[in-house]
């Protein structure tokens, strides 16, 4: 019993600075971790499907930024020509402005392998439609 009251004092004896130096170690390995990181902004073009019985009164985006973070040794070792960016505005039916988010798509098992994120900027894009006039 005395055995382990002594591993148990020796254990506690001075408890804060311990717990200090690991809060400390923790801090410097979460600031290691997070400085690594970086951002590439690419410009993709944008594949825009439009609605076959509306014509769009406004402009209508050719292109979209993309930001990729990750590993700053990985990010610019990723082709921009594995990702695509699309946005469907298909399915639009009525007069109006419509709204329609900018769909990525890329291989997610390699990108998220590597603890890569891609993010369209903007994300989602406005479009006024009206009816086609007739020639």
């Amino acid at each position: 019993m005395t055995k382990l009251s002594k591993h148990m004092q020796s254990l506690l004896l001075n408890w804060p600075a311990k717990v200090l130096s690991l809060v400390f170690a923790l801090l410097v390995y979460v600031f290691i971790q997070y400085s690594t990181l970086g951002a590439r902004v690419v410009t993709l073009p944008l594949e825009v499907s439009l609605p076959p019985s509306l014509e769009a009164q406004s402009l209508v985006p050719t292109s979209v930024e993309v930001i990729i973070r990750g590993d700053e040794d990985v990010i610019y070792l990723i082709n921009p020509n594995a990702i695509e960016a699309t946005i469907d505005f298909s399915e639009v039916t009525e007069e109006g402005i419509s709204t329609s988010l900018v769909v990525l798509t890329y291989d997610e098992r390699v990108f998220d392998g590597a603890g890569i994120s891609l993010v369209a900027n903007p994300n989602q894009y406005r479009i006024l439609f009206a009816q086609r006039s007739l020639p």
